[in-house]
Parts: C-alpha cells; sequence; structure tokens
C-alpha cells in the first residue's frame, strides 16, 4: 500500500520519522542554519539552488536529502521556509529543548558553558560538572558547577541524556563511563581521544586539531601545486 505526505510532511502509516542516512543527517543542521537566516531575512520561500548555495552543498545533493523528509518543493516557487524549518526540526527532535551536562570546567568548557547560541537551537545546559574541589562551587554562566561525583542523581533529576566532555584526554573515558552508567546516551566528546561506549550509546568527537591538520594539508597541497612547472600542473 502506497504512504502519502501528511501536513507536516512526513509519510502517513510510517515511522514518526523516516529512517535517514547519516550524510543526510549531518547535513540537516546546515540546511536548518541556513533556513533560519532566510526567515530572519523575511524571506518566505527559496530554490532549491537558493538554499543549497546558503548551506553549502550542491542543489541534487539538497533535494535529495529533503526528498527523505517528504519535502518536494513547489515548482516555480521553491520550498517553503518555516514549513520546512518545522520539518527539518521535527526530525533533529528540536521541538523540546534538551538538557544537557557539560563535565571538564577549563577553558573550553567555560567558553561551552557561557555559549548563547545553545538556547536558540534547542538545547540548555542544565548542569556543569567538574572533578577539581577548586572548581566546585564556581559560578559560570549563570550555574554553579557540581561535584563530578553527584552526576547520577543530577542527571536524573534534570533528564539530562546528552552529555558534553570537555576534559583532558587522561580523564575521558572515566567521564564517559559516569555519565553511560547515570543513563546519558549521546556524548559530544571534546577530548582528543576515543571513547568507549556500549551499543545504543552515540559519541561524536570534536577534535579541533584534526581539522587544523586537514587544512593544513591542503594548503600543503596548494603549496605544491603552485611550485610545479605549468606542463606538469596541466597534464
Amino acid at each position: 500500500m502506497s504512504q502519502r505526505a501528511n501536513g507536516s510532511g512526513f509519510a502517513t502509516g510510517g515511522p514518526e520519522f523516516p529512517d535517514l542516512p547519516e550524510a543526510t543527517v549531518a547535513r540537516l543542521p546546515e540546511y536548518l542554519r541556513a533556513l533560519h537566516n532566510l526567515a530572519d531575512d523575511d524571506q518566505d520561500t527559496v530554490s532549491s539552488e537558493g538554499l543549497a548555495a546558503a548551506a553549502g552543498v550542491n542543489s541534487a545533493k539538497l533535494r535529495k536529502d529533503l526528498s527523505h523528509l517528504g519535502s518536494y518543493g513547489t515548482r516555480g516557487v521553491g520550498y517553503d521556509v518555516g514549513l520546512l524549518i518545522e520539518q527539518i526540526e521535527q526530525v533533529l527532535g528540536l521541538h523540546e529543548s534538551r538538557a544537557v551536562a557539560l563535565v571538564g570546567i577549563g577553558n573550553l568548557g567555560h567558553a561551552l558553558a557561557g555559549y548563547a547560541g545553545f538556547a536558540t537551537r534547542g538545547f540548555h545546559i542544565a548542569a556543569l560538572f567538574d572533578a577539581d574541589p577548586s572548581r566546585v562551587g564556581e559560578r559560570v554562566g549563570g550555574m554553579s558547577v557540581r561535584d563530578i561525583a553527584d552526576v547520577e542523581a543530577v542527571v536524573d533529576a534534570e533528564r539530562i541524556s546528552i552529555g558534553v566532555i570537555a576534559t583532558p584526554a587522561h580523564a575521558a573515558q572515566r567521564v564517559a563511563d559516569r555519565l553511560v552508567a547515570a543513563g546519558v546516551t549521546s556524548i559530544l566528546n571534546f577530548a582528543p581521544c576515543v571513547l568507549v561506549v556500549p551499543d545504543g550509546v552515540d559519541v561524536r568527537k570534536v577534535d579541533l586539531a584534526i581539522e587544523l591538520q586537514i587544512l593544513s594539508f591542503h594548503e600543503h597541497r596548494k603549496s605544491a601545486l603552485t611550485a610545479l612547472p605549468a606542463k606538469a600542473v596541466g597534464q
């Protein structure tokens, strides 16, 4: 039996949201950011080419990604910006503000705790933790830093399912173990290490040094190409 799209753009008779490829999931936040910028500029509709350019992808890839949501746009008009924002936010689970625990209140932790952009993207820092007694009780971003020993009780009380680790690498695995034991099922890891977690726990790794090393490769490659004789480059 065929399925048809309901008013929210999702197929009826199926799951609450589609089973999306990981690459598509990774691009949806970029589309959402671009759409919010368009909405802020009072733009009601956008073509696939315009949205793709704003998100930094090609239009064919964007159309395929959005087709997974049941969104195909209108020929000659494009996509309804407001409706597409609602669809993507629903798929990403941003219709409710998700509580986040931040562990590690060093320089990076301070910056993350004070970042106002989380609130506008569907998240709020519900608790701050550190193992250093000198940090416990410190006020950061309007919140008091708690002892890591309290993580189980706080995660339960605040209904926290996402943890952010901003500790040194040597402490990250112990912190991850405590978060998982407390009931956290998703972790964003800023520590430069690989975490081992049970099945059912999702980890995203952010390593700024790796990103810089990748950019260094591109700089090295551009320098090498510039140094080649013109004939060699053209071959």
